[in-house]
């Protein structure tokens, strides 16, 4: 399977809904800055950051532990999927959720400063926030370790999760408001990310009952919020997105921190 592909397919997929629903590209509220800062960031992941880092880490592996190459491939690949659930996703919730730390927040505030949601904001990230992400480097350890196989298929599943529910479409809205479906929406928004979560963790102010920025961490399992004790569901959408306060700067900084920016402008965690 070409994962690169089927990845792009439903990116595109998503998009073409939201051009069609006219909340692509969010006209009257993105700006000149946020499509440049969305056109390098995804470009940058895509075409450097992770065939970089997978190509690394299997030069790495082969000087550090040439012993070791392979070594799994023969697991089953229900244990291999459970493993880059642990190895990748779970260790991608502790990654973010640091980030939302005063320390690190200058790494992750380009993801928070666009004050709408769509797939357009899934890799708007400063770009050393994906180039020292621990789960993408453990990601390519276990490839490297012969977990190569079902790779593609956890990375279809994890990215159309994620894809989804930064969407602007609010398609878990149907499940949450038709009788016969809340008990799945009940079970399905406590086991992976969905817009009504994820847009909470993107809501602007605090004092809005569907905003919670102070947690819902989880990319492709909301599980995890669940587990630590980060989760709020409450079913709604925030009534406006982005960061309270939020004090300008420039795509440079935003994408470029700590090398451009001493201070980067950082969201006060009070709720």
């Amino acid at each position: 399977m070409n994962e690169k592909l089927v990845i792009m397919a439903i990116f595109l997929g998503f998009a073409l809904f939201e051009i069609a629903a006219g909340k692509f590209t969010q006209k009257g509220q993105s700006t000149t800055k946020d499509a440049i800062i969305e056109i390098i960031a995804t470009s940058v992941i895509l075409l450097f950051t992770v065939p970089t880092i997978i190509t690394l880490s299997d030069i790495l592996g082969q000087w550090l532990a040439p012993q070791w190459h392979n070594i799994w491939q023969g697991w089953s690949w229900p244990l291999m999927f459970v493993a880059f659930v642990i190895g990748d996703d779970l260790l991608q919730y502790w990654w973010h959720r640091a980030c939302h730390s005063p320390l690190l927040y200058g790494l992750h505030r380009a993801h928070h400063s666009a004050n709408y949601m769509s797939v357009r904001v899934v890799y708007r990230n400063n770009l050393f926030y994906y180039m020292i992400m621990p789960s993408l480097w453990m990601s390519g350890f276990l490839i490297y370790l012969g977990l190569f196989e079902v790779y593609p298929y956890y990375l279809v599943i994890k990215l159309s999760i994620i894809i989804a529910a930064h969407s602007s479409l609010p398609w878990d809205r149907v499940l949450f408001s038709h009788p016969l479906l809340k008990p799945i929406a009940w079970i399905l928004a406590r086991v992976i990310s969905t817009p009504s979560t994820h847009h909470a963790h993107h809501g602007m102010h605090a004092d809005d009952v569907a905003t919670f920025y102070k947690g819902n961490f989880g990319n492709m399992l909301f599980l995890w919020d669940m587990i630590f004790g980060t989760a709020y569901i409450s079913g709604k959408y925030p009534k406006d997105y982005g960061i309270e306060d939020l004090q300008e700067a420039s795509w440079q900084q935003e994408l470029l921190w700590p090398l451009v920016s001493k201070v980067p402008n950082r969201r006060t965690i009070k709720k």
